[in-house]
C-alpha cells in the first residue's frame, strides 16, 4: 500500500510519518505540495492508495479578514484532491463546521450551521470530499508533540505565571493528535465504507478543566488555574461553546473509538513534557 499525507510538516502530517515509519510514504509538506493546484495535486496522487490530507489553513481568526485566501486551502484545495483521489482520500475536518449550541454529542449526520469564515471553508471541503465518494473525519481540541497547541501552552505558562484565567464555558473533547494518526492509519486498512466519522477523544471538559488537568499530570498545584468566561476573551473569530462530537459512525467498521480524553492525556503527558 502506498500512502501520501498532504500537510506532512504539521502536528498530525508528523505523527502520521511515525505511524507509517517503515511504509511506502510520500510525505508533501506544503513546500512539496500546494492542493491549491489542480495540476500538481492530480500529479501528486498518481499511483497512491490511500491519501491522508492534513493539509489546511489553520488561522481560524485570520481566516475572518481573509476568507477566500482560506477557503482556496480549505475548500477548493481539498475540491482539488477529492476530484483526484475520490474514495482514496481521507480528509480531516473540524467540529467548526457546526455552530456550537448542542448539549448533547453531536452526531456524525448533523447539519452544518459553521459560525465562522474557517468553518465554512471546511465545510465546502467535507462536501466536495462527500461528493466524490470519500472520508471525511473531523476532529476537535487537537494537541500533540508537534506543533503550538493548549497543552503545551499550558506547559510553558506554568512555568512563567502564578496564575492563569482559562475559560470555562466552552465544552469539548481534548484530542491527542498521535492517538489520531493511529486511528486514521486503522481506517484506511480496515475496509471501512466512505463517509464521515468524528476522529474525537471519548468525554468532554472545558478549556479550564484542560488546564487543571494538564496541571495535574505535570505534578503542579491544580489551584494555579483560575476559571473564568470567554467574554474576557474576545477574538476575531466566534468559537462553538460547545464541540461535543457522536461516535456511533464507528460501530462496525472494526476500528474503535478514541479513548476518554484524560486517560488518554496521561499517556501523551511523558512525550508532552520531554
Amino acid at each position: 500500500m502506498r500512502w501520501l499525507i498532504t500537510g506532512a510538516g504539521g502536528m498530525l502530517g508528523t505523527d502520521l510519518r511515525t505511524v507509517l515509519a517503515g511504509q511506502d510514504v510520500i510525505a508533501a509538506t506544503r513546500a512539496d505540495l500546494d492542493i491549491t493546484s489542480a495540476d500538481a495535486v492530480r500529479d501528486a496522487v498518481d499511483g497512491v492508495d490511500v491519501v491522508l490530507n492534513t493539509a489546511a489553513w489553520t488561522d481560524v481568526d485570520g481566516a475572518e479578514t481573509a476568507e477566500a485566501a482560506a477557503t482556496a486551502v480549505n475548500g477548493h484545495g481539498v475540491r482539488n484532491l477529492a476530484s483526484a483521489a475520490g474514495k482514496r482520500l481521507i480528509h480531516i475536518s473540524t467540529d467548526y463546521v457546526f455552530d456550537g449550541t448542542a448539549t448533547t454529542p453531536i452526531p456524525e449526520d448533523a447539519a452544518r450551521a459553521p459560525l465562522n469564515a474557517y468553518g465554512r471553508g471546511k465545510a465546502v471541503g467535507e462536501e466536495a470530499v462527500l461528493a466524490a465518494g470519500g472520508f471525511v473525519v473531523r476532529t476537535a481540541w487537537l494537541y500533540g508533540v508537534h506543533g503550538p497547541n493548549f497543552v503545551r501552552t499550558m506547559l510553558r505558562l506554568a512555568a512563567d505565571r502564578n496564575t492563569l484565567d482559562v475559560v470555562d464555558d466552552q465544552v469539548g473533547p481534548p484530542t491527542w493528535s498521535y492517538a489520531l494518526a493511529t486511528q486514521l492509519v486503522a481506517l484506511a486498512r480496515s475496509g471501512a465504507e466512505p463517509g464521515v466519522y468524528h476522529g474525537t477523544a471519548a468525554g468532554s471538559t472545558s478549556w479550564f478543566g484542560l488546564a487543571r488537568a494538564v496541571f495535574e499530570e505535570a505534578g503542579l498545584d491544580p489551584s494555579r488555574v483560575r476559571p473564568t468566561t470567554s467574554d474576557r476573551f474576545v477574538r476575531p473569530a466566534r468559537r462553538p461553546a460547545y464541540s461535543v462530537l457522536g461516535h456511533d459512525g464507528w460501530a462496525g467498521t472494526g476500528v474503535a473509538p478514541l479513548p476518554d480524553w484524560r486517560a488518554m492525556l496521561t499517556s501523551a503527558m511523558p512525550a508532552l513534557r520531554s
